[in-house]
């Protein structure tokens, strides 16, 4: 049995209360143990709804889905070492959002809830927008007026309600939260939902281990949605015995927005009031992170750590990326480089572990970034 709780009050909700926060204005999270059987799910097509027996959405005939999920894990050369890199890249709307964005709306519908709102700097809006269209349910998507305008086409083609916000990515979510006191915020941080499908990242990592899992994972955050979502996971899969040892939950973000980091290295518990600078690595440009203490916690159990990688290094790394045929976006080139930084700090105990990372956006959603860069080569 599932149940909708709050971080601040711990006062207890209904799975079937249409709410995204509790009412003391706290966070809400899912208190859910799922009965993981190995063999139902490797019955199964590929896909995250494998896991369907994992996921507390109470009706089949409620699920939103494009067949998302499973993508390959690929052996990726670093030019240090060579990590294995998950191709979420490859989703339907291009990026892993997809994953949250199943679930989240899913539950919506089953909510019978027909208009949402959210915010996002463009992943998540698209991945909202798409599930939304599939779903017949109506949305509004908030976005900084800097976002690539790749994600932006891709929003509105979805027919959703664009909104371009002025200024910082924070102005933006302080513009939903106005739209959000009347309609329900199909929010990728405040939604406990979205967390159950980026969980599914975990579960495919390990199945696609042989039901082992890797000794370091690194990955992004910015709001940390895949970040929670993977050591939710992972959590559960080592709480039911499944694998025997979580593994070390490492984060990246960039030099130029990094309050995460600078809690981390002055060992804080929440994140750092910071200024932000540009970077050309959107999807992390989170100065103000809502569940950045659970970030910090989850890094802090799992003896993690906290990288940041310089503009200039997130560039080095997208062009060797892409030379080498993985067409992703900046977001994506900031985690290699992390990953690379991580290798070269830990040569000796990295080259004897198994470290997992992610390709996380396709690189046709950053079309007018990516030529910025291609013409300052020349």
């Amino acid at each position: 049995m599932a149940n909708l709780f709050c971080t601040k009050c711990n006062t207890e909700y209904s799975i079937n209360e249409p709410i995204w926060k509790c009412r003391c204005g706290g966070l809400l999270n899912i208190a859910y143990t799922p009965v993981i059987d190995l063999d139902n799910i490797e019955n199964k097509t590929p896909g995250m709804w494998r896991y369907r027996d994992s996921i507390p959405i109470s009706k089949n005939k409620n699920i939103v889905s494009f067949s998302e999920g499973f993508t390959p894990l690929l052996e990726v050369e670093t030019g240090v070492g060579s990590i294995l890199v998950k191709q979420d890249h490859l989703f339907s709307t291009g990026s892993y959002k997809d994953r949250g964005a199943s679930v989240l709306i899913s539950k919506v519908k089953e909510l019978g809830i027909k208009k949402v709102v959210e915010d996002s700097s463009g992943n998540a809006g698209a991945a909202i927008a798409a599930y939304c269209a599939k779903a017949g349910i109506e949305c509004e998507i908030y976005v900084p007026e800097s976002t690539s305008k790749g994600k932006l086409a891709q929003i509105e083609l979805y027919g959703a309600k664009l909104h371009k916000i002025p200024g910082s990515r924070e102005n933006t979510a302080a513009a939903v939260m106005e739209a959000a006191d009347k309609n329900y915020y199909a929010s990728h941080s405040w939604n406990p939902w979205f967390f159950q499908g980026t969980k599914t990242f975990a579960y495919e990592v390990c199945e696609q281990l042989e039901w082992n899992a890797p000794d370091v994972v690194i990955l992004p955050a910015g709001n940390g949605t895949l970040f929670l979502g993977a050591y939710i996971g992972f959590k559960e899969l080592n709480n039911a015995g499944i694998i025997e040892n979580m593994p070390k939950m490492t984060a990246i973000q960039t030099v130029n927005c990094s309050p995460l980091h600078e809690s981390y290295k002055n060992n804080l518990k929440e994140p750092s009031k910071i200024e932000s600078l540009e970077t050309i690595a959107e999807g992390i440009a989170i100065a103000e992170p809502i569940r950045g203490h659970e970030i910090l916690e989850a890094v802090g159990v799992t003896e993690g750590e906290i990288i940041t990688v310089t503009e200039e290094e997130i560039e080095v790394s997208l062009r060797n990326m892409m030379s080498s045929g993985y067409y992703i976006e900046p977001t994506s080139a900031a985690v290699m480089a992390g990953v690379i930084k991580y290798q070269n700090r830990n040569q000796n105990r990295s080259k004897g572990e198994r470290i997992v990372s992610v390709f996380t956006g396709h690189g046709l959603k950053s079309t007018d970034k990516l030529l910025k860069l291609l013409k300052s080569e020349k």
